[in-house]
């Protein structure tokens, strides 16, 4: 008689219990699920278009961004210059590349504040204010671009870079430097910082190879063949250049060249 009794009592456990969770489930509302749609719909007016190519235009700024932080700016110049000082010392990876790039890029924002004050100035605050058109702040923005590569280009007499593209383009007519395009420029302009770059490291790479064949000479000389001097001179190296204070004549010297 305990076996059925209990078993009824089980049946109307489970009853009760199902009872209370399909009650709940009647109360609870179902969870909307969001729908995300992107669509293409005609312009009702005038500003509708001009907004769209406004969105356009800077979707393609921001694409472009990284290219023309590298090669617009003196980002080039100097992240070659560390590449070659890494190489000279011999160590590998020290410092890493994360911390060259970002040296490198905080740098190039203090080299180029000057030029950024400049746009913000005379495009894009303009712009914002709908004083000026589009065209006039890409027109404003390019211009202190143009005149800080320019001045890079004459400060270092590599002015036959800018005439090596002109004939490759096979323009002639060129009086003044509003008449050079921008696409001949450009790649002047980064033909003439590797050019800066690989100087600097010609100078950089000198005191380290006169200590890494001192150091391959007393190896040689002391029949220790089988010791790479690479191992003896690192340490050497890196002493001289903390000594002189090498990260301050470096970036002092980059600095100093623009």
């Amino acid at each position: 008689m305990k076996s059925p009794n209990r078993i009824l009592l089980l049946t109307f456990i489970l009853l009760i219990t199902l009872g209370f969770t399909s009650i709940a489930q009647t109360d609870v509302p179902p969870i909307p699920v969001p729908k995300i749609s992107v669509g293409v719909s005609p312009a009702t007016k005038r500003g509708d278009l001009a907004v769209t190519l406004e969105i356009l235009f800077l979707l393609t700024i921001l694409s472009l961004l990284p290219s023309i932080l590298v090669m617009l700016t003196s980002y080039t110049r100097v992240i070659v210059v560390f590449a070659f000082l890494r190489e000279g010392l011999g160590t590998r990876q020290t410092p890493p590349n994360q911390v060259l790039i970002g040296l490198a890029l905080f740098l190039t924002l203090f080299i180029m504040q000057p030029v950024w004050t400049n746009i913000y100035t005379n495009a894009i605050k303009p712009y914002f204010d709908n004083k000026i058109s589009y065209q006039q702040a890409y027109k404003n923005s390019l211009k202190p671009l143009r005149s800080f590569m320019f001045k890079e280009i004459e400060m270092h007499h590599n002015e036959d870079d800018i005439t090596l593209f002109l004939r490759s383009a096979h323009i002639t007519k060129v009086k003044t430097r509003d008449d050079i395009p921008t696409s001949v420029l450009i790649p002047a302009f980064i033909v003439s910082e590797l050019e800066i770059a690989f100087k600097i490291g010609v100078l950089l790479f000198i005191p380290f190879v006169v200590i890494d064949m001192i150091v391959a000479s007393i190896l040689l000389s002391m029949g220790m063949i089988m010791i790479p001097p690479i191992m003896i001179s690192l340490p050497f190296k890196v002493l001289l250049f903390v000594l002189v204070d090498g990260w301050n004549l470096l970036i002092g010297g980059i600095l100093k060249g623009f």
